[in-house]
């Protein structure tokens, strides 16, 4: 174990180091991610105080960089709108680790968890397929229930409607899933395009958005509800097609299924640094050439990259998870992983509230910077219940709405 957590701590590094060069890589967060791998080795100890010592280098440093150009923005002239797309360029950057990542993760733990309740049928002498085909029609309304809060529509809706992919699929072999998945990742539409045979029109036109910010902007609870509902959802699935997700979401879900199946996250952490290392060379291949790539290839290569960085994040994590320190760090997040359900739809609900013009409407007068601060007080705060909350109960409540709603005789 000491030998991995040195390889993989070495590459922190120097992907850290080339962030030195690369304005895309965070370089000083990684590299403080490499020497804490390199502490929990027995070949390298460092104290507390320098532990904390460097991470509040790096805070200072990230703060810096983020913060600098809009601070110069203002102090060498710049206009006020200037001085506030710095800002937005702040929130955004620190954003960019996880963009269009954390919905390959969920794509993922779709598949994986699947399996995990086919597993559970069959021991019982069952089969979950028949049940799973009515837990994605509940699923469609909790979607479309965020969606009534969330101008932007619900990806879980393209979940509920192409996890009818894996029904059939459920009791293939390993080979041929990892068949299936190939064909449905390799993006196929987007390839087709790239030799001049339009599969697909564009779906998304620039009005569907403008007409929700229009509905929105009015303040008027009701309409608000079914106008997110209807072009919000209609919206958000053309959007999936056009960007190349309507394919690559199941393609992603049996990878999920491949995994659980295989008891993957159960493997040593051989098998997870091989993982590591192949997803580090293939998001930095696939970013290098998305940056000059165009229309249909860019959509391949940033659905490529995308995928291959978040196969960087789950290998890391895992790796790390299997470090009796770091478990201990990070074992408070099962309890809001227990009920993201209630926490992701309640935190659309709760955000309405405080920035939409028919409740509070304090988007126009937060600004980015505190609303992001209001984002991270909600999270705080619904870590909070959710530790509360499962003192008393096996789980949270939409998560509790859903399982019976499934296993409604």
């Amino acid at each position: 174990m000491d030998i991995l957590f040195i390889i993989i701590g070495i590459l922190c590094l120097l992907t850290g180091l080339a962030g030195c060069f690369l304005p895309v890589i965070p370089g000083p967060p990684v590299a403080y991610a490499g020497l804490l791998l390199l502490h929990f080795t027995d070949k390298v100890q460092y104290s507390t105080t320098q532990l904390l010592l460097w991470l509040l280098l790096v805070i200072i440093l990230q703060v810096l960089d983020y913060f600098i150009p809009m601070l110069g923005s203002k102090y060498s002239g710049g206009t006020r709108w200037g001085t506030r797309g710095c800002l937005a360029g702040t929130i955004i950057g620190l954003f960019f680790i996880f963009a269009g990542k954390s919905y390959t993760v969920f794509a993922l733990l779709f598949g994986f968890t699947f399996i995990v309740q086919q597993r559970n049928q069959e021991a019982k002498g069952g089969d979950f397929g028949g049940r799973f085909v009515w837990r994605l029609v509940i699923l469609m309304f909790f979607a479309t229930l965020n969606a009534a809060f969330f101008p932007g529509g619900d990806v879980l809706l393209l979940f509920a409607i192409m996890g009818f992919v894996m029904i059939p699929l459920r009791k293939l072999s390993q080979r041929n899933l990892l068949l299936i998945a190939s064909l449905f990742l390799i993006q196929p539409i987007e390839l087709l395009e790239c030799f001049g045979i339009d599969f697909i029109p564009t779906l998304l036109n620039d009005t569907y958005y403008p007409t929700l910010k229009t509905v929105i902007d009015s303040g008027n609870f009701w309409d608000m509800i079914v106008a997110n509902a209807g072009i919000g959802q209609l919206a958000s699935l053309f959007w999936a097609v056009d960007t190349g997700r309507l394919l690559q979401a199941p393609g992603l879900f049996i990878l999920g299924m491949i995994l659980a199946r295989g008891d993957y996250f159960s493997c040593g952490a051989g098998f997870w640094v091989k993982t590591f290392v192949g997803s580090f060379i293939a998001s930095f291949l696939f970013y290098v050439a998305k940056t000059s790539a165009v229309d249909a290839l860019q959509i391949i290569l940033t659905m490529w990259y995308n995928m291959a960085f978040t196969g960087m994040l789950v290998s890391m994590f895992v790796i790390l998870y299997q470090n009796d320190v770091f478990g201990r760090m990070t074992d408070g997040l099962r309890f809001y992983g227990r009920m993201s359900l209630t926490n992701y739809i309640s935190q659309s609900i709760i955000g309405s509230l405080i920035f939409f013009p028919y409740a509070l409407g304090l988007a126009s007068t937060l600004g980015i910077a505190w609303s992001f601060v209001v984002g991270l007080g909600v999270m705080s705060a619904q870590i909070w219940f959710c530790r509360r909350w499962l003192r008393t109960h096996r789980q949270g409540p939409l998560e509790a709405v859903w399982h019976r709603l499934t296993w409604l005789k």
